[in-house]
């Protein structure tokens, strides 16, 4: 276990409250742990430095009572903190009464975690159940803080009830890396009230039981998300998640009594069997005391490594794919979002070489992010290229070795010829003592290196450098000591003509400093445009066909972002246009049309008005198995579900 000493206790001293992290628990994963399990679960997350669990709970759980008393008689015993955060996607809404019940049954307990003296509260989805939270809160008097990302921070803080957002957004948009956008949206419009960032490291799930098969990219997220989260300073952050192994993004260890989502949801196989991810713990003490404190001091030096364990090209997708039209996303195969690349991170008190053996091919790898001043959290990666067997990842400093993983095979041998889209993670820890602390706090520190998203990428990896980098159009890669400014010029910049107020920052600085990109700025002040979409949205799907019956369908649905690549191909990209709303039953493919092509975009479409006979047939409220019902984004799916952010049933 690594330990750190704790520095800069004072560097939130103004703060109106301590900054927190917290870790997303799936209590059904939990329904056969004893108390000892929760003991053990907590020790781990304490060591962590974590400071709460989020019981997620669906409503009508069988297993919520005896878990949440369990869980509660651990972390008492403990002095760890729990809070409910009560998921309305899993099994429907919550009844308020039953919300009230358990907050009043558990907010006095030691270990119920406190906001400025109330019960602090959050939610997986239920904006349609806003008006319920005004009864809620009065009654009990609970801060609260939900997850409403499916309307948007905009819409979230117009339904008048909550305190603070927590936002869904953890992960990438097709082959791109994370962007610091979404936390940037919340942020403008909470306007000073406390917002929860998320952090994960991975995400894929396959379980077409929940009508959920699809991957967003993971590779350097969790190095990445970190350094994001040391730029925005959040007011708090949630892991997401501890648990929940059936979407990929545990950090907790294995149990194989918390499996059944791989049979309720009918996956074809198990694929976090065998796959830790206990590594990505190893380094959360000493980013998460940076994050709360400021610094924190390196006493032992360690290595992470993660990868896939089969090259993306050598076996069968699975049907999985990059992004999900669930969530009106344009979907990508799937080798054309991950990387087949070995990824390692170390936390070293001083500079040190990396080497990666796959299959007893060494090859001396190199830092792509390093840490300024060189104490701290170095990053990297190597391809496959083509090497399989056993990989062998090893931190070396003048000769000898510091830490070394030894990881699982690369193979060409999925299981059931199918792809696993996990990633297996290892780590190790130095054995030599040490001392090393980062020359500066982070409030003495600006940010060193940026991107920004199309047309601002130019602007702001110049002007991060220098540490001007607004986090409304830049995104801070990298923190450090203020780099020297070039020569001012004096040359006042504009956005040019047909650009926005976004560029207008940007411009001014960059202009004085030497570079005034012509496709962005100007030195002659004209007229702003008023973006009607953000700069920063990704495109969707306006425009698409399919082969035979399919074509009136998917022309239908493409233009409003529902693409599936499994039946239609996307013929043009924009700006979304907002599908309109269901007003009827849903439909569902017609008799001898496969459903895996069908049901999704018959229930898009015939719930719209659009149900073309033969592909199609109405569906008019029969009776649906709890495997069916799904939830997304307030737009029905297979089977008129509603629906929620990550497509959670």
């Amino acid at each position: 276990m690594l330990a750190w000493t704790l520095l800069g206790s004072l560097f939130f001293a103004g703060s109106a409250h301590a900054k927190a992290v917290f870790a997303h628990f799936m209590v059904t994963n939990a329904a056969k742990f004893s108390v000892a399990d929760w003991q053990n679960e907590i020790r781990l997350a304490q060591e962590a430095h974590i400071d709460a669990f989020a019981l997620n709970m669906a409503y009508g759980d069988p297993t919520n009572s005896a878990s949440v008393a369990n869980a509660f008689n651990a972390a008492n015993s403990l002095g760890f903190k729990l809070f409910f955060s009560f998921d309305y996607a899993g099994n429907g809404p919550w009844a308020k009464e039953n919300v009230i019940a358990y907050i009043d049954g558990y907010r006095s307990a030691p270990s119920y975690y406190q906001f400025n003296g109330r019960p602090f509260v959050s939610t997986f989805e239920g904006p349609a159940s806003a008006a319920d939270w005004a009864i809620i809160k009065q009654s009990t008097n609970c801060f609260f803080i939900p997850d409403w990302s499916s309307v948007g921070a905009k819409a979230a803080l117009e339904l008048g009830q909550a305190d603070g957002l927590f936002s869904w957004a953890a992960w990438p948009w097709g082959n791109q890396d994370m962007t610091t956008y979404d936390d940037a949206s919340y942020i403008q419009f909470l306007g000073g009230l406390p917002y929860m960032m998320p952090a994960s490291p991975w995400f894929f799930t396959n379980l077409p039981g929940y009508n959920k098969n699809w991957l967003w990219r993971g590779d350097d997220l969790w190095y990445d998300r970190w350094q994001e989260i040391q730029y925005v300073q959040p007011d708090f952050v949630e892991i997401i998640s501890w648990n929940d192994y059936g979407e990929s993004h545990y950090i907790a260890p294995l149990h194989d009594n918390a499996f059944d989502a791989f049979d309720i949801g009918k996956g074809p196989y198990n694929y976090a069997a065998n796959m830790p991810h206990d590594g990505w713990r190893l380094f959360l003490p000493y980013v998460i005391d940076t994050y709360k404190y400021g610094i924190a001091t390196v006493t032992e030096e360690g290595l992470v490594t993660w990868y896939r364990l089969y090259p993306s090209l050598e076996c069968n997708s699975g049907g999985t794919t990059g992004n999900t039209a669930n969530q009106l996303q344009l979907e990508f195969e799937p080798t054309e979002v991950v990387q087949d690349k070995v990824f390692f991170s170390a936390l070293l008190t001083a500079p040190a070489t990396v080497s990666v053996s796959i299959g007893g091919v060494v090859r001396t790898a190199t830092w792509e992010n390093t840490p300024d001043g060189g104490v701290g959290i170095y990053h990297g990666s190597i391809p496959f290229a083509g090497h399989s067997g056993e990989v062998v990842v090893t931190i070396s400093r003048s000769g000898t070795i510091i830490s070394q993983v030894v990881g699982k095979s690369i193979t060409t041998n999925c299981p059931n010829g199918i792809q696993n889209w996990n990633a297996w993670v290892g780590s190790a820890t130095g054995n030599q003592a040490v001392s090393a602390t980062p020359t500066l706090n982070l409030d003495k520190q600006h940010c060193i290196e940026g991107t920004g998203a199309n047309n601002f990428a130019g602007l702001c990896s110049f002007t991060c450098t220098y540490g001007y980098c607004p986090v409304g159009a830049c995104v801070c890669t990298a923190m450090g000591a203020q780099r020297e400014l070039p020569d001012a010029t004096g040359v006042k910049g504009y956005p040019i003509e047909g650009e926005d107020a976004s560029y207008g920052g940007l411009c001014s600085f960059a202009c004085n400093y030497g570079y005034c990109p012509e496709g962005a700025c100007g030195t002659v002040q004209v007229p702003l445009t008023t973006p009607t979409v953000s700069d920063f949205a990704p495109p969707a799907c306006v425009a698409g066909t399919g082969e035979g019956n399919l074509a009136g369908l998917c022309s239908f649905s493409c233009n409003f972002g529902y693409c599936p690549i499994n039946a239609c191909t996307c013929t043009a990209t924009g700006a979304l246009n907002v599908p309109p709303p269901a007003t009827t039953s849903a439909g569902r493919g017609a008799a001898g049309m496969d459903s895996s092509v069908y049901d999704g975009l018959c229930n898009f479409a015939c719930s719209r008005g659009y149900c073309p006979e033969g592909a199609c047939s109405n569906n008019p409220g029969g009776s649906q198995s709890s495997d069916e019902v799904r939830c997304k984004d307030g737009i029905p799916c297979p089977l008129n579900a509603c629906c929620s952010k990550d497509g959670k049933f």
